[in-house]
């Protein structure tokens, strides 16, 4: 297949849907993209109902191009990572993988302007992550859940208030940040460096005060980061964690249990803030961002040195920080709710604890008097009517009886 085909069809994806993040190319189905979390089947011209293994390797190979070493690393490891851009229309990160013998491709289309916080309908307390001198700041979250869109929100108040030196590790380079206060510079992993452990270590070298590391992929990567955390660099990454409890427990994960006091104590050290994120279907299409926030306190800190108890969770002193800017995925998620943005289901269905969420939907209702259960009819209900008097007092039984 030759690039102008290649993009023609890319052309025809990307233009079958309003809203498409992604675009996906597998054996056996016709090619699709997915608007709003949903994958459709799109029209091609000639038509395509299934794509066989020839097409899908035909496509991988139009996107290597000429490109060695993505070819050895293809054939290797069954899967390579590169951009590609479609003119000036749109850029793409793209994963090429083997799936029983055949490729199949995944197109993230990505942004083509820097994110906002207030675009992008924040809370207001996530600008604070821009403020410490030094320490580490996660944000975590599924594959697609928009970890690297959040962190490029936060580097661009960064770049609008801070005349500092900033070096990125990406895979690929998503948001290219423009000319304002700071200075970018934006590596690319496999073209201006092999590894995330070698470009972060390269990094310190660079005089650089901000370090964004696309992923701490590995120990010696969390290791690096640590060290530059603790030497006066702020350092930004993402993990693939569901909640701030996992995001510890991963990182003391990565190390040997004689190292795990150690660990803490640079974790309680240097941790600044955690970001978890998860997108949920909104009503009327599209999805919204539940996040759950947490900032370092002396609490959390305890609680990182000496590990979860009853009544010492993080869960709990994320509800009690909500007058620091914490909050659990289950307080945004009513909040969510009662701003219309999400159905009662979606918020059951994405909660972290049922219970909590149920008791709030039940109190949202009851305060606009609505029903919080649907069942009626009961025995005892009509037992009671019949006790009750024309004005619904209770009837008194004669004396004596």
């Amino acid at each position: 297949m030759q690039r102008h085909e290649l993009d023609r069809l890319l052309t025809r994806m990307l233009e079958a849907h309003g809203s498409v993040s992604d675009l996906n190319f597998t054996v056996g189905h016709p090619p699709q993209v997915e608007a709003s979390g949903q994958l459709t089947p799109v029209v091609t011209d000639p038509p395509l109902s299934h794509l066989t293994p020839f097409q899908t390797e035909r496509v991988a190979l139009a996107l290597v191009g000429a490109d060695r070493r993505l070819t050895e690393f293809l054939v290797r490891t069954g899967s390579c990572d590169l951009p590609y851009a479609l003119g000036t229309t749109a850029r793409f990160r793209v994963n090429i993988f083997q799936q029983r013998g055949n490729y199949s491709i995944v197109l993230r289309k990505l942004a083509s302007d820097v994110p906002t916080i207030e675009r992008m309908g924040l809370p207001p307390v996530m600008r604070k992550l821009a403020e410490p001198r030094n320490g580490l700041i996660l944000v975590t979250g599924a594959t697609g859940s928009g970890k690297s869109t959040t962190l490029a929100a936060v580097l661009d108040i960064i770049n609008e208030n801070k005349a500092v030196h900033v070096v990125t590790l990406e895979d690929p380079v998503e948001f290219v940040h423009p000319v304002k206060k700071a200075t970018f510079n934006q590596r690319e992993l496999g073209t201006d460096f092999d590894a995330f452990s070698s470009g972060l270590r390269a990094a310190l070298r660079q005089a650089p005060k901000v370090i964004l590391v696309g992923e701490m992929r590995d120990r010696e990567t969390l290791e690096i980061g640590l060290a530059a955390a603790e030497t006066g660099h702020l350092v930004m990454s993402t993990l693939h964690t569901v909640d701030a409890g996992q995001t510890i427990n991963r990182m003391l994960g990565m190390f040997d249990k004689d190292e795990e006091r150690q660990v803490r104590m640079r974790l309680a050290d240097t941790l600044r803030w955690i970001v978890c994120q998860r997108l949920l279907p909104k009503v009327g299409g599209g999805r919204v961002a539940a996040l759950e926030i947490m900032g370092m306190n002396m609490r959390v800190e305890e609680v990182i040195l000496n590990g979860e108890a009853e009544g010492k969770t993080y869960y709990e002193i994320i509800q009690d920080g909500e007058a620091l800017g914490m909050q659990t995925f289950d307080t945004h998620i009513l909040q969510l709710f009662r701003e219309g943005l999400i159905t009662e289901e979606t918020a059951l269905s994405y909660a972290s604890k049922k219970s909590v969420v149920a008791r709030g939907l039940d109190q949202y209702k009851a305060s606009k008097g609505e029903k919080t259960s649907d069942i009626e009819g009961l025995a005892m209900d009509a037992d009671y009517s019949k006790q009750q008097d024309p004005r619904g007092r209770p009837q008194r039984k004669p004396p004596g009886r």
